[in-house]
This record gives structure tokens, C-alpha cells and sequence, in this order.
């Protein structure tokens, strides 16, 4: 029971055993289906302490055999394909079983308190195990049919959340998007991983495909086809451009399901999915390069939109587009830097993300609570002192991911940064990477205006209450609070304790063989080593520091006054650049007059065959009248047609 798999395959199933129970208390509809949360909470703080001891069970494996990976079990077979059961547990996979399973026990603890009274309360717990089980899977799949199998394990369930409010018709629209969206990004991905397989001698297993494929390298085009397409696939998980306009609209489910998607589960997978084929993408610098304008693009994009929302969990939605562009920024840096400093980037930020995102929108939530259900930042203000707790979280929450020096956003934010500097500088500061490092740095002072943008219309200036909220807002109760504090320690704290002085996340990384493998087979020169570099993070903090200065010189007193010059500029924000009329207008309404078309040219076949095969019936009416069964009948039409034939005989001969 010590070794590293069977511990990960614990931890993987308890979420699966917390749905089983919380589905038989849906069923059983009687009082105890308000006790749904407990079997989820128990096995997400089971599963993460589970998870921690595999983390350092890892790290204290020898350097050499940082990766565990379990027997084989057939899965099924067909032809030269053989499918396995197989899970790997590495740095990679270690890390992010054990942040998924901490960051939902507390995701859990806090929906338990946030969804009391909610219709379909067991119900909603039960797919949320469901959710959490799926992801632990993914993390932990060595196999691509079987990652395949729980990414859409990730989807469905995140279908279902999202439209837990079924009979509000936007949020079962914003489901039905989220859906859709995601499966074009997985038509790609499906189609990469068949490529995969076609040049990498049939291996299913992920490990087996990555050393027959750096060790017998296939055609260069081939293999950067089978990149982009897998890429697709991230591309429609973790939303970036052009498909990140599922995200916002996901906000229409419940706030614990907006924490548990935007932090720790289903966007992530995106990235996660590139880091762990980063033997693939080195050994093409040309789709790495595709991965990081891609991610720029999103990072600048969903950051000017956010500058000017007024539903406060959409400015944090926009902010994960965002943050997540950073991400794959530091991803596509592998090309030009070594692919182990590019992916190591990309996780810190994955990784602290995880914990301030996860407490700004649990944050949110305990707003939302409070004022009765309303969101919107014109209708409330001033809450500072009615919601002191959700008022210090929220703010530790916003200076993490404002990037302001200390916190843990700053310390994965500059990694980022001095990737997109070393790859710049590899350069010459000349080409792509020098304006991706222009366009991280104008991000980070756009995420800092919008985020005390929202800090500030929120928390300060004269008290406003909602009529919803009634005479009785008041702070959160302590099963939503306490989450808050926990997340709030980890959005402060994390990044400094991990990383800047001590590098043990990073050296932790550099030693999984997925990265070592990536690095052999990369053409990158190793960067220098990794030292703070003052002239990089003095830049990029004065870059946060400027816009959070904006944002206090306009939103100081809790109000939104803006000056005629930058009107025009914040409506083309509040519309979100009309890329939605956009989509609307290029693609949903020619789809629909192609539906049209289909339904009217499938009408029109269907009415020809409904007339051909009308005439035999209509022959048959004429007819059916001669057989009426009688014998006299038919024997008077015998002799009439035997007369009728003498007679025309007769006639004939007669002429």
C-alpha cells in the first residue's frame, strides 16, 4: 500500500466511491441528502493528503527513477492496436494530483455551505466527485485512449454543472456552448492522437510512444500536424483563442463550479496535456512557436476584455483566459529555451494560479451569498466592513494575481516573464518572442487595473446592498470562510515557499524523465542557470504597480466615472470586442441557414418518396374493390370478360 501507484490509485478512486454514495443519496430523496457534501469532502481530504505523501514519496525516489508506472491490463485489442489500463506517477502527475485534490477538499467544504437548500443538492455532489475523479484520472492516465476517456469524463461533467440551473435558460444555453466549443478543439485532438499512433509503431502507452518517437524520429511534418492537432484539443479545454468564448458564459453555474473549473480542474488540462507530450513539441519548434502566439493572443485579448465587465465573476473568468495565456506563452518558449525551463514556467504558474483563482472566486461566491444572489458591481459596493473575512481573502487573492512583489502571483508571473526574456534574448530581441515579452508585460498592467478595478467597485466606497439581500447581509458562515483563509495562506505564501530562494519546485521538475526526454530531444541550448533577475521583475511590477495606481486614481470612491476619452475604449471592453456578434454573424448563422437548407433538401426526398410509394396505394384502392371475396362475383366478372373477348374477336373478324 506505500508504493507511489497504489497510493495514486486510492487517492484517484475515492472521488469515484463519494459519487456512488452521494448518488444513492439523491435516489433515496429523504433527509439524508443533506449530508451529500460529507462522502466528497472526506475523499478530497483523503485523496489530498494521499496525494501529498505521493509527492514526496516521488521526491525522495532516487534521481534515476523518478517515474513509477503500473503493469498493464488490457483494455481491449483490435487488430495492431492494444489498449491499456496503465497510470504513471512522476513529478508532473504528482503535482497536480496532489494541488486538484487539495484545491477541490476546499472547493467541497465551501460548496457545502454555499448550495445549502439548493434543489438537487445530492445530485449537484455527486457529479462534482464525478468531476474530481475524471481529472485525478487524466493526471494519472499513461495511456492516450484512456486520457481521452476521462477528458470527456471532464467535459460531460462540466456540461452538467454548468447547467445545474437546467431551467434557466441561460445557463442551460452557456452548458450547451461550453460542449460545443470544447468538441471542435477535440476533433483535432482525436485526430492527432490517431496520427500519433500511426508513427509511433502503434504504441498506446504514452511512454512507449515518447521513446519510440525521439529514439526513430518520423517525418518533421507529419509530426508537427500531429502537435497542432493535439494542440486543438488544449486549445478548446483550457479556452484560447479562438475558442475561450465558452468560458465566460460558464458562469452560470454555480460558484463552486466556477472555482473548481477555472482552478484546479478542466482548463488546466490544456496545459497539463502539453506539458506532458513536451517530448513531441521539442522536437518541433514550429508548432512551439504556434503554441505561444496562440497564448499571447489570449493573454492581451481576454485581459482588455476584462477591464470593463460589470459581473464580477466574468472579470475573474477573463483573467483565467488570460492567466492561462501566460501559460501557454511559457510553453511555447521550449523552442528557443530548454523545454524543462519552458514547461517548469508553465506549471509554477499553473500551480499558484490554482490557489489565488480558486480563492477570488470562492471569494465571489461568498459575495454572491451575501447579496442575495446578485453579482453585478453596480448594485453593490462599500462591503468591506459588513464582509471583513471575504474582504482581506478577496484582497490577498487580487495581490497574487495582480502579480504585486512577494505574493505568489509575482514569483510564477516573472518565471513566465524571464522565459519569454531568454527566449527574446536568444534572439536578439528580434522576432516573436520580443513582442510576446511586450505583450506579457502590457497584460500584467491590464490584469492589475481590472482586478482592483473589481476590489475596489466591490469593497469600497458607500455601502450598497441589493434589494435581494434583504436586511440581512452578513458575512459568510465558517464552512465558507475557513476555505478562504486556507487559500488565502496559499495565495500569499505558496509561490515564496516553493520556488525564489530554495527552487525546489523547479528542481523537483527538472528531474521528471518526460522533461529530461523532452530536453534530449529538443535542439535548445540550456538556458544560464536560473537566478532573480531585479531588472525583468523591477519592469514587470512597475507594469502591475502602474495599473493598480490607475485603478485607485478611478475607482477610490467605490464608483465608476469614466472620462469621455476612455469611454469609447471601455465600450469596445464591455462588449467583449463583439467577437460573440462576430462568431454569431461568420459561423452560428450560416450553420443555421445550412441546417435549414439540409432540413428543406432532406424534406423535399422525403416528400418524393412518400409520393412513389404512394402509387402502389393508389393502384390498389382502384383495384381493391374487384377482390371482395364473393364467388358469385367472380364468376359473373369471368363471364363478362369472356363475352367482352368474343365479342371483340368477332368484331375483328368481322372486319
Amino acid at each position: 500500500m506505500s508504493d507511489p501507484i497504489t497510493l495514486a490509485l486510492v487517492a484517484m478512486s475515492l472521488p469515484l466511491v463519494a459519487c456512488v454514495l452521494a448518488t444513492v443519496l439523491a435516489l433515496r430523496k429523504g433527509p439524508a441528502a443533506k449530508f451529500a457534501h460529507v462522502p466528497l469532502v472526506l475523499a478530497c481530504g483523503t485523496a489530498a493528503v494521499l496525494g501529498i505523501v505521493v509527492l514526496t514519496k516521488v521526491a525522495a525516489a532516487d534521481s534515476q527513477n523518478h517515474r513509477f508506472i503500473s503493469d498493464p491490463m488490457t483494455w481491449f485489442a483490435a487488430g495492431h492496436l492494444k489498449v491499456s489500463f496503465q497510470i504513471v506517477v512522476d513529478p508532473i502527475s504528482a503535482v497536480m494530483l496532489a494541488m486538484v485534490t487539495f484545491i477541490s477538499t476546499w472547493i467541497a467544504l465551501f460548496a457545502s455551505g454555499y448550495m445549502h437548500g439548493e434543489k438537487g443538492y445530492a445530485r449537484f455532489f455527486a457529479v462534482m466527485s464525478l468531476f474530481v475523479f475524471s481529472m485525478c484520472g487524466l493526471i494519472l492516465a499513461n495511456n492516450f485512449l484512456l486520457l481521452v476517456a476521462f477528458w470527456e469524463g471532464v467535459g460531460v461533467c462540466s456540461y452538467l454543472l454548468v447547467g445545474y440551473y437546467f431551467e434557466k435558460p441561460s445557463a442551460a444555453a452557456a452548458a450547451r456552448k461550453a460542449f460545443l466549443v470544447t468538441r471542435l478543439g477535440d476533433v483535432g485532438f482525436i485526430l492527432g492522437i490517431f496520427l500519433l499512433w500511426k508513427m509511433g509503431g502503434w504504441n498506446t502507452s504514452l511512454t512507449a510512444l515518447f521513446d519510440y518517437l525521439t529514439k526513430t524520429p518520423p517525418d518533421h511534418y507529419e509530426l508537427t500536424a500531429a502537435c497542432l492537432l493535439l494542440f486543438c484539443g488544449a486549445v478548446g479545454k483550457s479556452a484560447q483563442f479562438p475558442l475561450y468564448v465558452w468560458l465566460p458564459d460558464a458562469m452560470e453555474g454555480p460558484t463552486p463550479v466556477s472555482a473548481l473549473i477555472h482552478a484546479a480542474t478542466m482548463v488546466t488540462a490544456g496545459v497539463y496535456l502539453l506539458a506532458r507530450c513536451a517530448p513531441l513539441f521539442a522536437m518541433c519548434p514550429e508548432a512551439q512557436i504556434t503554441v505561444a502566439w496562440v497564448g499571447g493572443i489570449t493573454a492581451i485579448l481576454a485581459a482588455f476584455i476584462g477591464l470593463a465587465q460589470h459581473d464580477l465573476k466574468r472579470v475573474l473568468a477573463y483573467s483565467t483566459v488570460s492567466q492561462l495565456g501566460y501559460m501557454f506563452m511559457a510553453l511555447g518558449t521550449g523552442g528557443a529555451i530548454s523545454p524543462v525551463f519552458a514547461v517548469t514556467a508553465a506549471m509554477f504558474h499553473l500551480f499558484t494560479h490554482a490557489f489565488f483563482k480558486a480563492l477570488l472566486f470562492l471569494s465571489a461566491g461568498s459575495v454572491m451569498h451575501a447579496m442575495g444572489g446578485v453579482i453585478d458591481m453596480r448594485r453593490f459596493g462599500g462591503l468591506r466592513k459588513l464582509l471583513p473575512v471575504t474582504h482581506l481573502t478577496f484582497l490577498c487573492g487580487a495581490a497574487s494575481l495582480a502579480a504585486l512583489p512577494l505574493f505568489s502571483g509575482f514569483w510564477s508571473k516573472d518565471m513566465v516573464l524571464e522565459s519569454l526574456e531568454f527566449a527574446a534574448e536568444g534572439e536578439k530581441y528580434t522576432g516573436g518572442y520580443f513582442v510576446l515579452l511586450l505583450v506579457g508585460l502590457v497584460t500584467a498592467f491590464m490584469t492589475a487595473f481590472y482586478t482592483f478595478r473589481a476590489y475596489l467597485l466591490t469593497f469600497w466606497g458607500p455601502e450598497r446592498i441589493p434589494e435581494e439581500a434583504g436586511h440581512h447581509a452578513h458575512e459568510s458562515p465558517a464552512r465558507m470562510t475557513v476555505p478562504l483563509m486556507v487559500l488565502a495562506v496559499g495565495a500569499v505564501a505558496v509561490g515564496i515557499a516553493i520556488e525564489p530562494f530554495n527552487h525546489k519546485f523547479s528542481h523537483f521538475l527538472n528531474d521528471a524523465p518526460t522533461l529530461q526526454q523532452a530536453f534530449a530531444a529538443s535542439k535548445a541550448p540550456e538556458p544560464p542557470p536560473h537566478k532573480f533577475n531585479w531588472t525583468l521583475a523591477g519592469v514587470g511590477t512597475a507594469a502591475s504597480l502602474f495599473g493598480l495606481s490607475l485603478a485607485l486614481v478611478m475607482y477610490r470612491n467605490g464608483t465608476e466615472k469614466l472620462p469621455a476619452l476612455v469611454e469609447p475604449v471601455f465600450a469596445a471592453s464591455r462588449n467583449k470586442l463583439y467577437v460573440d456578434e462576430i462568431y454569431g454573424a461568420a459561423f452560428v448563422k450560416p450553420g443555421g441557414v445550412l441546417a435549414f437548407l439540409s432540413a428543406a433538401f432532406d424534406g423535399f426526398l422525403d416528400a418524393v418518396a412518400r409520393l412513389i410509394s404512394a402509387v402502389p396505394r393508389v393502384l390498389g384502392w382502384w383495384v381493391r374493390p374487384v377482390q371482395n371475396g364473393l364467388v358469385q362475383f367472380y364468376a359473373l366478372s369471368m363471364a363478362l370478360g369472356l363475352t367482352v373477348l368474343l365479342s371483340f374477336v368477332a368484331f375483328r373478324i368481322a372486319r
